[in-house]
Parts: C-alpha cells; structure tokens; sequence
C-alpha cells in the first residue's frame, strides 16, 4: 500500500509573526522539553500537536544507555497520540 503524505512548514524571524494557537503550542513544546530524558547529549527537545478535535498533546526527547539510540520529541509525541487517537488527525505540530 502507497500513501502520500504532504508536510509544510513557516520560517518566522519572531514569536510576534506566530498565530495564537503557534504561540500556544511553542509554549508546550517548551514545557515539555523540560521533562526530556537526555543525559548524553544534553539536548533536550519538546514537541506539541493541534489534533483536529482541538486538543494539544505534547512529548519529549528520550536517550538511551545504548547512545546515540533513543527517540525523538516528535516520534514519541505522534506515536503516543496515534496510540490513544488513532481516527483524529493531526492539524499542526511546533
């Protein structure tokens, strides 16, 4: 099976240029970034989705012990919403 997947994406030089809801899912991003597991790199990385249903849902980096493998803020933030809202798409991502 084929299935085409589109991605778009903004370059804002500022945070004013963001929308309210941009704004919003920067800060969850930031907030989940402090809850980022990464002792190796010291990287830490937060991720925030708008579903379409209007609920924001965010994720972080995870390291493991068997460095550089681990998961990226924005895999573990898609995988866990598609595991609990597998028919809801998502609308925007920061």
């Amino acid at each position: 099976m084929k299935k085409d997947i589109q991605i778009s994406y903004e370059y804002f030089k500022n945070s004013s240029e963001l929308s309210d809801i941009e704004k919003k899912l920067f800060e969850k991003a930031k907030e989940a970034r402090e809850n980022a597991y990464a002792p190796y790199s010291q990287f830490f990385v937060g991720c925030a989705v708008l579903l379409e249903n209007g609920e924001i849902y965010s994720g972080n980096n995870q390291e493991n012990a068997a460095f550089p493998s681990g998961l990226c803020a924005e895999r573990t933030t898609l995988f866990w919403v598609a595991a609990n809202f597998p028919d809801v798409k998502v609308k925007r991502s920061s």
